[in-house]
């Protein structure tokens, strides 16, 4: 049985960077299902549920802006960390952001605002004592008082995210506007096998009058 919730998400700036420009970043026009997904385990994550992103309602105008920031060129390699994990006191893990950052330019949206219906679905992990009345109310409570495990952020950290839970009988408002963005990110889908995977998968997306549903989305891997 599925449990559902709706989010008001809304910030100054966002990137949900599209997987096919590597250098420069550039947004998407709204919000990706795995985006808000994210946002809502930044609230509250446990592997007793798995959060569905139902539907966005877009409820401020699509606005794109060109900025430029500074961004460090290199990351420090997962070998290093392994080494500086058995090896505290010999190891130099060490990366310079001043001395290794470029400035590359980013089309980000500007003023965005967002309602998010959403649902969990219990997992296999869930123990004996886990419910969904339970986890609801946790959701619930966590939203209206702002907590949050990781501060939730719209694409990249230095894009904070602003939450509020809308509560039962309030509606949001949606833009009057209707459109196709094409091919659009969906989320990863987990796939195991000899070596773990994390497969993208896309779908079509479509907004109409402001709402893009994702109920009955096609997903494309």
């Amino acid at each position: 049985m599925a449990y559902g919730f709706n989010v008001e998400i809304a910030g100054d700036y966002a990137c949900f960077s599209r997987p096919e420009l590597k250098t420069e970043r550039v947004s998407y026009e709204v919000m990706t299902p795995s985006a808000a997904r994210g946002i809502l385990e930044a609230v509250m994550w446990k592997p007793a549920i798995r959060y569905v992103i139902d539907e966005i309602v877009v409820c401020a105008p699509i606005k794109l802006e060109n900025i430029r920031r500074n961004e460090v060129n290199s990351k420090i390699p997962v070998r290093s960390e392994r080494t500086a994990a058995k090896d505290l006191l010999n190891s130099k893990l060490f990366l310079s952001a001043s001395n290794d950052r470029a400035q590359r330019a980013s089309v980000v949206l500007k003023d965005v605002r967002y309602a998010v219906a959403a649902h969990f679905e219990m997992t296999d992990r869930a123990g004996p004592c886990d419910n969904e009345g339970k986890f609801t109310e946790m959701i619930r409570r966590r939203l209206r008082k702002g907590q949050n495990f990781n501060a939730p952020y719209l694409g990249t950290r230095e894009f904070p995210a602003r939450l509020r839970l809308i509560e039962d009988g309030e509606a949001p408002e949606p833009i009057d506007e209707t459109r196709s963005f094409g091919l659009f990110f969906y989320d990863f889908e987990f796939a195991s096998g000899p070596e773990i995977k994390f497969v993208p998968t896309y779908f079509m997306a479509e907004m109409k009058n402001g709402r893009i549903d994702l109920r009955n989305v096609e997903v494309l891997r």
